[in-house]
């Protein structure tokens, strides 16, 4: 290890620049860093559906809410809304419901922009989720889940037998080596570290002796170090041979090298677990993640029109007005509002009468390029010979992660995520066709599973800025779009309200989607009631 002149520093004075520099900061960023320090649980925000008791009055006059898309979000506001009375319709681009929310499955077909075309020949059985494919429990998700009777299976996030693999990363280069293992070695050598630290009494904390002496016997025990404060290994990394039967006690493998840890940066992507919204468990609908918007969608008979395409939003004093086109025919319809949940990277280019100043924050938005690919092979070898069952292997190639499935574990065939990539990675995948993303993602995961080269069936994958009607995989907002653009494009334009993950502090998360239509379903409600109350008084 060096210091920023390039000096080289022992153990003992990292340490202590560590407690000089950050003192008790510096010991818990330490010990947040081996995932000790939790969160407590914030809920959903409170809502209650509109009750159709309080619209006697409004269902007379027939209140009728135009909604632009069929997502979650679109969706979400028209089952709750139809509760109360209201009507609804739904315009929706695609001849399918669910927007981002997509499983692909046999004969799926997609036409990129720029016309690249694709049809998924996945076994009938099998399917890939392109977009989300993972539901914390802490989400409202669940709550829609278990309302419309989605049924869950868990979703396995965090596997310890899945790999990293690092390229160009020092003496652990090229690699396979199980995430269990170098977690073990981190947090060992960690723990050591720090009760060495608190042995010398060297804390910079308003801790007591006795405290101290409590803390020490916590990491001694949490890193598995000797009686000397060392770590020397242990169990929880694993075996060169596993114990068994008779007299087959094992032998436990040699802990890796912590300067070589360190030069590998596996432990850089051990913060994505810890996150709030990657911490297990996690949930996946049985059969799809598509099984969430067609459950909302059986609660719509004949709300959705299809292969609508929004050409322009107009309102006036008492109404909204949207011009589409469907079957190369131009149409209108009318209504009382309008919720819009068109992202806003396909809302920019469309004609609305919004202010300068919504129109300004919603051109300034960007959306995050992301890539997934869908491998089928004719063996699940990752189980069979790997021992990986569910999971995400982590590396630095351009792949980034590779996903097993969590589902139909031990049968013949399944289908992996092959990348699910972000940023210039998925960009330069997307403008690739297809015939080379799957050549590249084939040729990087051999590198890890050679299987792949004799298993390998077929593919198909998305580039979600190349997806018409999405055109990127969910909102990206800075700290200073936050702060000048978001609190507009949250306030409604007149009888025109926004929503979508876009409209919330989840995004990418379908929640983001539930949670804004929740928001936006109360507040027309509310507007509704006051005009009520207005021509009540008035007649």
């Amino acid at each position: 290890m060096e210091d920023n002149k390039g000096n080289h520093m022992t153990r003992r004075d990292f340490l202590n620049q560590a407690g000089k520099v950050g003192g008790a900061v510096a010991v818990w960023g330490a010990m947040e860093s081996l995932g000790l320090i939790g969160h407590s649980l914030v809920g959903a925000k409170e809502f209650q559906s509109p009750k159709i008791s309080d619209l006697t009055a409004v269902n007379k006059n027939g209140k009728k809410i135009i909604i632009l898309g069929a997502g979650i979000a679109g969706m979400t506001a028209a089952y709750e809304l139809r509760k109360a009375g209201y009507e609804c319709k739904i315009l929706e681009a695609r001849d399918r419901s669910g927007g981002r929310n997509w499983t692909v499955r046999n004969g799926t077909k997609e036409t990129e922009l720029k016309g690249y075309k694709q049809t998924a020949k996945f076994d009938k059985e099998l399917y890939m989720n392109a977009g989300p494919a993972r539901i914390p429990q802490h989400h409202v998700t669940i709550d829609y889940c278990m309302e419309l009777g989605v049924e869950l299976e868990v979703f396995s996030n965090s596997n310890e037998f899945s790999y990293y693999y690092q390229e160009n990363a020092g003496p652990l280069s090229n690699q396979k080596i199980r995430k269990g293992t170098v977690r073990a070695d981190t947090r060992g050598y960690i723990s050591e570290l720090l009760a060495k630290v608190s042995d010398q009494a060297a804390l910079d904390t308003p801790l007591s002796k006795e405290d101290i002496e409590r803390l020490k016997d916590f990491l001694t025990r949490n890193g598995d170090l000797s009686d000397n404060l060392t770590y020397n290994g242990s169990s929880r990394r694993g075996y060169s041979e596993l114990p068994g039967g008779g007299h087959q006690s094992g032998k436990l493998d040699e802990p890796y090298n912590f300067s070589e840890l360190l030069q590998s940066g596996m432990m850089n992507h051990f913060s994505g677990d810890y996150s709030y919204n990657q911490q297990p468990m996690m949930f996946q609908p049985k059969g799809g993640m598509d099984q969430i918007p067609k459950a909302l969608e059986k609660q719509l008979p004949g709300v959705i029109t299809f292969g609508a395409e929004v050409q322009e939003i107009r309102q006036g004093p008492d109404n909204v007005r949207i011009v589409y086109k469907t079957n190369g025919k131009t149409k209108e319809i009318t209504g009382d509002y309008c919720i819009c949940t068109i992202p806003l990277s396909v809302l920019k280019n469309i004609s609305a009468d919004f202010t300068k100043p919504m129109k300004n924050a919603i051109k300034s938005i960007s959306y995050a390029p992301a890539g997934k690919i869908g491998l089928q092979f004719k063996n699940r070898f990752w189980e069979q010979e790997d021992r990986i069952l569910g999971g995400i292997t982590t590396t630095n190639m351009d792949i980034s992660q590779i996903w097993y499935p969590s589902n139909d574990y031990l049968s013949q065939k399944g289908i992996l995520i092959g990348y699910y990539n972000f940023g210039q990675n998925a960009i330069d995948y997307g403008n690739l066709p297809h015939s080379q993303r799957q050549a590249r993602a084939l040729a990087q995961g051999a590198k890890i599973h050679p299987q792949y080269n004799n298993e390998f069936e077929s593919s198909f994958s998305v580039a979600w800025q190349k997806t018409k009607y999405s055109e990127g995989g969910w909102a990206s907002y800075s700290s200073s779009d936050l702060k000048n653009y978001y609190p507009i494009l949250n306030e409604p334009q007149g009888r025109i309200h926004l929503a979508g993950e876009h409209l919330s502090y989840l995004t990418g998360w379908m929640a983001g989607a539930f949670e804004s239509a929740r928001i936006v379903v109360s507040r027309i409600h509310e507007e509704v009631l006051k005009e009520n109350k207005v021509s009540s008084k008035a007649g």
